[in-house]
């Protein structure tokens, strides 16, 4: 068997991880539900309202749902995931608003699976610092749940845009030690760089003011005019891309222009660009392109369901779990024993010895289906 194949560019801009970052209020949500809204219509992303964000409140006609904690978030993750064809065929995209807040629902998460399995007599932790063992081991669990979470979603199908918040931080030159000021993500450096490696598409929005000196016809100490700076225009942009490397935008398409207004259309048209710019040097005539992508799109989709039927074959409900377990219990001392040896023979086939609270819930019911037969 001979590895490795032919890269083939995906048309489709949703197929792609995409990050916008800017400051609060300046319509980043805003902006990425219209984009959705062009790309794939209403049933074709779900925005994730994540922690203390509440910012879908403002946002009218948003397909949104509050995430308050890990538990809800792996909850919605997990029922797309198994439910894909029935209940979100047409789902492209998962809105991540904003990835600030999950990483802090991320880090109470690893607190919690810490103290829940640490050793007896190990004292209980309340600080990220301290879980497995510190040295940055807990930040390193938060982003692996994080990650593995997200890639969950794009093994049936589904990508994720991230929506996160900006500062500005000054940083050391590392060629000359020179201090300069960067736009960067609000979140610790740890926890971006983690995601922005990820993301084929990686916008900064701002403010961009235009700013002149004027005379104020006052003089200084030393004799000298004092200007003062004014403001004489100033428009939202988006970055993708910045020579200066003031801003921490990126993009893995090298023809993606630097920026855009901030407009949802041309939001869309540069990353379009940048796609199809790419997949022009395969000398494919688009027509051609789109048929073949169509092909390949229907094996992704069957390979989606499949694996979107071993995860709800597979899933493990612990509280459902136990009801079963305490039926199965009542009824099989009284079972027949040919129930009795095929019961232990599929629970065998399934990877278990005997019955037990972590099998999937599936086997347990079709155990018990069995019993009552």
């Amino acid at each position: 068997m001979a590895f490795g194949k032919k890269n083939n560019i995906n048309l489709n801009v949703l197929s792609y991880n995409i990050g916008l970052l800017g400051e609060s209020g300046i319509g980043k949500s805003t902006i990425i539900k219209e984009m959705c809204e062009k790309l794939a219509g209403d049933d074709g992303y779900l925005a994730l309202d994540i922690g203390k964000e509440n910012g879908h409140e403002a946002i009218q006609g948003i397909i949104t749902e509050p995430v308050e904690d890990w538990q809800k978030f792996d909850e919605v993750i997990t029922d797309i995931i198994e439910n894909k064809d029935t209940e979100y065929p047409n789902l492209k995209t998962v809105i991540i608003d904003t990835y600030d807040e999950l990483c802090v629902l991320a880090e109470k998460e690893v607190i919690r699976l810490h103290n829940k399995n640490r050793k007896d007599g190990a004292p209980l932790i309340d600080s990220i610092n301290s879980a497995y063992g510190g040295f940055g081991r807990g930040l390193d669990k938060a982003i692996e749940i994080i990650l593995d979470t997200l890639w969950e979603l794009k093994k049936v199908g589904v990508s994720f845009i991230i929506v996160a918040h900006t500062k500005k931080k000054d940083v050391d030159d590392v060629m000359t030690q020179e201090q300069y000021s960067i736009l960067t993500s609000n979140i610790s450096q740890k926890y971006f760089n983690a995601i922005k490696t990820k993301l084929h598409f990686l916008g900064m929005a701002y403010i961009d003011r235009e700013i002149v000196k004027e005379k104020t016809g006052r003089k200084d100490n030393k004799g000298e005019e004092i200007l003062k700076g004014k403001t004489v225009s100033e428009s939202r942009v988006i970055n993708f891309r910045d020579d200066t490397y003031s801003v921490d935008s990126k993009s893995r398409f090298a023809n993606i222009v630097d920026r855009v207004s901030f407009d949802v259309d041309e939001f869309i048209g540069a990353m379009k660009d940048a796609i199809e710019a790419e997949r022009s040097k395969s000398g494919e005539s688009l027509k051609a392109a789109q048929k073949r992508q169509d092909a390949e799109d229907a094996k992704a989709a069957a390979k989606a369901t499949e694996y979107s039927q071993r995860k709800k074959d597979g899933a493990i409900d612990e509280e459902r779990n136990e009801e079963i377990l305490a039926e199965i219990k009542k009824s099989f001392i009284d079972a027949d024993s040919k129930v009795k040896k095929e019961i232990s023979a599929y629970i065998k086939d399934n990877g278990f010895s005997k019955f037990d609270v972590d099998m999937p819930t599936k086997v347990l019911e079709t155990c018990l289906e069995k019993l009552k037969a």
